[in-house]
């Protein structure tokens, strides 16, 4: 492949870049994104002393968002396929930063109406988030070639991170000054205005005023899917069946092996975002600004590791090493350095606590390439779908780990076991990735009928992603 800046346009011109700027602003919505997810955590302590809610109590509150989360992920994903990822998400941001400030009104009301209203709301976040990650997927396979996909994904994946860092400690001193009411107040707010941004900056390649031939013909012949969000869209009746696709994607040995992949690697950052600040607050007897500020240290670990493992892989891709090894390297090491999470149960200063927790969320930053894996194996006909059964495999773990560490705490009355089981999935995706994945590959799809029964939609076969 040539280098970008080898290649001119009829006239001469280098190409734009236009892609960064698209990427940039990814990155900025998931921010965004996770910072509205976080804010339950931050204000957690102060909520379950007003509600008087028992550890398993909370643990169900934490997971409301990831309920209607997984159920959305679907449906989120047809509707990125049927109207693009530009309206979709628009929606999408500005509906879940609405419902995130309604969150604050829960102060008006008491008892099991306060709690019922709080479920509802953070279920409606969950729903309203769904296209969110399904949407970042189609617009780095829509902008990026391959050799920048992990680059791109890893930059837009570590903003989980890079939330922590720059709203957490802001959050806890909200709570501090202000109450907790504040944090959802605030971060709603910066929802709404952000999600009008993204509107005006965000078209498709082939439709955005500012990109040149350069770049597009770049972008093209590195494998970049560019018809993927163009404004002409076929007529719903042409629209793949879903049902058939569901069916071969869930029926292919590598995608199931990334989607449970994704679950284990899951279940590391819904620890970091509803539980930790708890742990640091009950475990480690810190007040909670001093856990909003301590939080931010693993959270800048977690963002340089993320960064790290995208640029890790797209080198290895340019040196020459196959996309699978490429892809699967850093996985592998990043999820060994998150187990050492484990250590934490056997030591009693709180910096090597920190230290530790930043090793472990370093790695896990590093290891955190399912997005770059779903752009390069997605089917070109269902990217949407597909990124939406990818996030509902890993967010299930959004359910089941705010659950189960909350029983966990019931029975046991410490965090040791917690850390236990969070390291353990950890190695359950290093298994995948290593025993169940084998060749990491574009997935085409066997013909199926679209929706109004007509002519078959896709291929046969599975060939190398490009």
């Amino acid at each position: 492949m040539k280098s970008q800046h080898s290649i001119t346009s009829a006239g001469g011109a280098k190409a734009t870049r236009v892609r960064w700027t698209i990427l940039a602003m990814l990155f900025l919505i998931t921010t965004i994104n996770y910072a509205d997810r976080a804010t339950i955590s931050i204000a957690g302590p102060e909520l379950k002393k007003m509600l008087g809610l028992t550890t398993v109590e909370m643990g169900f509150v934490f997971s409301a968002f990831a309920w209607s989360y997984v159920l959305a992920q679907l449906p989120g994903g047809w509707l990125l396929d049927r109207f693009g990822s530009r309206v979709t998400y628009f929606f999408s941001i500005f509906l879940w930063s609405l419902f995130t400030l309604l969150v604050g009104t829960v102060g008006f009301f008491t008892g099991a109406a306060a709690v019922a209203l709080l479920f509802a709301l953070r279920f409606a976040v969950g729903a309203a988030e769904a296209p969110s990650f399904p949407a970042n997927s189609r617009v780095t396979a829509a902008w990026f070639p391959t050799a920048e996909r992990g680059t791109a994904a890893a930059i837009f994946n570590s903003a989980q991170y890079f939330a922590t860092v720059l709203f957490a400690p802001l959050m806890g001193w909200l709570v501090h000054s202000y109450g907790w009411q504040s944090v959802f107040y605030v971060m709603g707010a910066l929802g709404i205005v952000v999600a009008f941004v993204w509107l005006k900056t965000i078209h498709g390649p082939k439709d955005h005023p500012r990109i040149n031939a350069a770049e597009l013909a770049y972008i093209e012949a590195g494998g970049a899917l560019t018809k993927l969000e163009s404004k002409e869209k076929r007529p719903a009746a042409s629209q793949p069946s879903t049902w058939p696709i569901l069916k071969q994607l869930l029926g292919n040995r590598m995608l199931l092996g990334v989607y449970i992949g994704q679950y284990c690697i899951n279940t590391l950052t819904y620890f970091f975002l509803t539980w930790f600040p708890v742990y640091l607050v009950s475990e480690r007897g810190m007040t909670i600004l001093k856990a909003g500020f301590v939080a931010a240290l693993p959270a800048i670990a977690g963002f340089l590791g993320g960064i790290m493992g995208g640029l890790i892989s797209d080198r290895m891709i340019r040196g020459g090493f196959s996309l699978s090894a490429a892809r699967k390297t850093p996985i592998v090491c990043g999820m060994l350095m998150a187990m050492s999470m484990i250590i934490c149960n056997y030591v009693s200063a709180d910096w090597m606590v920190v230290a530790i927790m930043s090793l472990a969320f370093f790695g896990k930053g590093i290891g955190a390439l399912g997005w770059a894996v779903v752009a390069d194996t997605s089917p070109k006909e269902a990217a949407g779908l597909s990124g939406g059964l990818f996030n509902t495999f890993g967010n299930t773990a959004g359910i089941t780990t705010p659950i189960v560490i909350g029983y966990i705490l019931s029975v046991t009355g410490s965090f040791a076991a917690a850390l236990v089981y969070v390291a353990a999935n950890a190695a359950v995706a290093i298994f995948c990735y290593l025993f169940i994945v084998g060749d990491i590959k574009r997935v085409e799809l066997k013909p199926v009928p679209d929706s109004s029964g007509a002519k078959p939609v896709g291929a046969l076969n599975v060939v190398s992603s490009k």
